[in-house]
């Protein structure tokens, strides 16, 4: 069993910088690909970012490639996503997620249903 709990959140204006945590527990962290999700008030959770386990791949959603930038550290069970230049439409509740079993297909860490473990998430809001 994996337990996420994600950290960071609060409130900013439009172009400031946050950094939110994820913390894992367990000895798996380094077999674990690692997703970040988003979900705005009357919308669906929508693909943010994701790491692969090895660290040798990153993916990230049109809407924050080249704001937003996914990480890992294995020593301290934790990814991290840094969101530079937010805007308010930025603004909904993050979510991490966790993979341990693995997957080679293509563009599958982009999909909520391919995770196996989710944090409760964390508030960020943008105003203008």
């Amino acid at each position: 069993q994996v337990q996420l709990v994600e950290s960071g959140g609060g409130l900013v204006q439009a172009g400031d910088s946050l950094r939110l945590s994820c913390a894992a527990s367990g000895r798996t962290f380094s077999r674990q690909d690692m997703g970040w999700f988003r979900q705005a008030p009357g919308k669906e959770r929508a693909f943010v970012a994701a790491l692969r386990r090895s660290g040798s791949s990153t993916y990230y959603s049109d809407s924050v490639k080249g704001r937003f930038t996914i990480s890992r550290d294995n020593a301290k069970n934790t990814v991290y996503l840094q969101m530079d230049s937010l805007k308010p439409e930025d603004t909904a509740v993050y979510f991490c997620a966790a993979r341990l079993t693995p997957t080679y297909i293509a563009g599958s860490l982009a999909r909520r249903e391919m995770y196996e473990y989710w944090g409760q998430g964390t508030q960020v809001t943008v105003s203008s």
